[in-house]
This record gives structure tokens, sequence and C-alpha cells, in this order.
């Protein structure tokens, strides 16, 4: 595996491996830094062809503890090429990277939260924890009963009760707070601070992000290492636009896909947008938003990668689109009638927001 270490993303201060998330510094976001030379002869085509059908044939680029041994099957989902959507948005050529049946909950949630458990077990945890709005709940709830840890799951209490149904039958602890999902990650974020627990999207963050890069590996590998011209991709906090963008960046520095560029495209419900408001404004930093709409797995009104995921999609010359709940429901059905695909909001905002991508050329 490559040598690793977190470090500031703004003012570059090293930290070593810990479970943080935050620069003492210059309280900027942590990310995770990998020393490329140290896989460079072991990273190839030929030796990931030769891993198991899983995420895990790209640990070498994933910081996990050493010794790690992967318990479940996460990831490498199908990558669809769709015959009959395209057609429906006025473009000629489509793929669907279908997270929808991602193991072990049929969410992308899946891949980031394998990865922040490897380091929890690393840390020495036994009790893991989360701030969800559904499908990351019952991954973490998932994961923590194969793993052997306790579970912990902070949730808005407006919450539908069908979101966490699976979040209780894997025995966590679900905890309702009143108020928005940024108000109960606050909340976690103390609760990290007081107590020796795990929280996947406070202080394991920075390797729980890392996991996201996996769907940008797949989607080159699925594509006979090639990258796209463009990629839609749907937003919440914002990490994995910016992951898939590293993953993208990082196949291009080990020399395992030809350099070119991607544009990369954002996706928003429009009651929630903070970060394509931001973009079509021509901002660079976000206004936080109160969330209102059914896509609830993305409504996130201050995400904590909204600033990097502007960047992003500025640097790709790519732009960012959102869309109403109205138009959410009837992309679902778009995406299923025309490709057998049934997903959830955040599948129906991707669809909804590429069909006005592509109405504005």
């Amino acid at each position: 595996m490559a040598r690793y270490e977190l470090r500031c993303r703004e003012c570059g201060k090293t930290w070593g491996h810990q479970p943080r998330s935050i620069c003492d510094d210059c309280f900027s976001p942590l990310e995770v830094f990998y020393d490329y030379d140290s896989v460079r002869a072991t990273f190839t085509r030929e030796r990931i062809s030769q891993q198991p059908p899983n995420m895990w044939r790209y640990a070498e680029l994933l910081p996990l503890p050493e010794g790690f041994r992967p318990s479940l099957p996460v990831g490498f989902t199908p990558l669809l090429n769709a015959p009959h959507l395209p057609e429906r948005l006025g473009t000629k050529r489509l793929f669907i990277k279908n997270d929808a049946v991602c193991l072990p909950t049929l969410s992308f949630k899946d891949r980031v939260v394998a990865v922040a458990l490897a380091q929890a077990r690393n840390f020495g945890f036994d009790t893991v924890a989360c701030s969800s709005t559904g499908n990351l709940a019952n991954s973490v709830a998932a994961q923590a009963a194969r793993g052997g840890f306790k579970a912990w799951v902070f949730i808005p209490s407006d919450l539908e009760p069908a979101k966490i149904l699976g979040t209780k039958v894997y025995g966590a602890r679900v905890v309702p707070i009143a108020g928005s999902y940024d108000q109960v990650n606050r909340l976690c974020s103390q609760i990290a601070d007081e107590h020796r627990w795990g929280f996947v999207n406070v202080n394991l963050r920075a390797y729980y992000a890392e996991g996201s890069k996996t769907v940008g590996f797949e989607i080159a590998e699925q594509l006979r290492w090639r990258l796209p011209d463009n990629v839609v991709v749907p937003m919440a906090g914002g990490s994995l636009i910016n992951k898939i963008k590293k993953a993208f960046d990082e196949l291009i520095e080990l020399g395992l896909v030809e350099p070119k560029p991607v544009k990369i495209f954002g996706a928003q419900a429009t009651g929630c947008s903070p970060i394509s408001t931001a973009v079509k404004a021509g901002q660079s930093d976000i206004e936080p938003q109160k969330p209102a709409t059914l896509a609830r797995s993305l409504a996130i009104g201050n995400p904590a990668d909204g600033h990097y995921a502007i960047k992003t999609i500025t640097k790709s010359g790519g732009w960012a689109e959102d869309v109403s709940d109205r138009e959410v429901v009837e992309c679902i059905q778009l995406l299923a009638e025309t490709e057998g695909v049934f997903t959830e909001t955040a599948g129906g905002v991707t669809v909804g927001s590429a069909r006005k991508l592509y109405q504005q050329g």
C-alpha cells in the first residue's frame, strides 16, 4: 500500500495518522496525501485485473492500516451503457454508474464507511457513529454489526421512518434530534470531542472521504482504462465530486490512463442547492441554505466540502444544475422506464440535472 499521511489542504501542515479532520493551526480540513512513488511499480492495470471484483482491488491507493483484510466485498458496481435514456435526454451516448446495487446496503455510502471502519479499528475504537439523513445510517449500522462495533446514529427527528428501518434492524442505537442535518452534524462534532467514538463523518472524515475515489477508479477501468469526456455527480456535502476528480488525477499520475480534460458537472435539488447556486453566481464560497426538498439524502445546507466542489467544477470547465422535486420524481420514473433502473431521489436529481445540462448544450 502507498505510504500516506494527513495534511492540511490550506497551510500544508502534516498530522500523521490520527482521528482528526481539522487543522488546529488554520482550522481548514485535512486531506489524505500519498507517496505515489511507493506504489508506482505495483499499482498497475495487470495487478488490478488479478484482484477480486470489489473496491479493495484499489487498496494500494486507499488509507488502510497495515495488514488490513476486508470482510465485505464492497463496490465494483455496474457501469451501464444506457441504450434508451440518451435519446430522451437529447444526447447520443450515456453511461450510468449504478451504486444502487452496492453491497451491503445498496448505497454509495457503503464505500466510504468501509474505509472509515478500517481506520476505526486501527485507532482502537469500540464504538462508531454518524450523523445521517438515511443511507449513511444504514451502512454504518450494517458494517458495524459485521465488524463487532457498537453503533450510534444521530438523525433529524423529521426523517421519514422508512429511511432508518434498516438501521434499527442491525441493532444500532438511533437518536432523533430536533433540527436540520447541519445542526445534527454540529452536535456530533461536540460528542466526538467528549467521547472516544469513531464518527465516520466527523473525526474519521478524512479517511472516510477517500472511499469515494473508488467510484472514479471503477469508471476508468470499466471504460477500458479511459477517462470520460464528462461526468455528472450528485452533491450533498461535496466530497464525492472532489474525490472522483482526485481518482482521475491519481490514475494519470501513475500512468494507468492517458491524460485528458474531463468536464465535471454537479447536480443538486433546488430545495437544497448551496453549491449549484454558488457556481451559477460565480461565487467561490457557500451561502448556507435551509433544506426544503424530498431529496433528503442530498439535503445538506452547509456542505463541508462545498468550497472545494466549486473549485473542482469551475477548474474543469464544468457547471452545476439543480432540479425541482417534481423533476426529481419525473426523472426517477424516466430512468426506470427507459433503463430498468429504479433509484432513490439522488438518482432523480442526477438524471434531471443531466437533462438540463444537455438542453443547455
